[in-house]
């Protein structure tokens, strides 16, 4: 009898013991999760803060071609006026 009693309080105890490992091993992996969890929600911020400065940088870039682009309309249409005049005073030139 003394040999099932000792058994079963062995039996108990393990069980205990097993429990208690679970917990212990559960809390650790809740733990490491958050922490896992920590770093990459900082990381998704950290791409997400680069992402919107390329994109303040694109449309800076974007307004700057613009004004390229009409710098370029006016001197090409300068450009035109100025061999118009140029041609004008070879005609006369010319047939003078």
């Amino acid at each position: 009898m003394e040999f099932a009693l000792l058994g079963a309080v062995s039996t108990v105890f393990g069980m205990v013991i097993t429990y208690f490992t679970f917990m212990r091993g559960r809390d650790k992996s809740i733990k490491n999760e958050a922490e896992d969890g920590a770093v990459i929600k900082t990381k998704l911020d950290s791409i997400g803060k680069g992402v919107d400065d390329i994109r303040i940088d694109l449309k800076a870039n974007e307004k700057q071609m613009s004004r390229m682009n009409e710098q370029l309309i006016r001197v090409d249409e300068s450009t035109k006026s100025a061999h118009k005049r140029i041609d004008k005073l070879e005609g006369v030139r010319k047939h003078g």
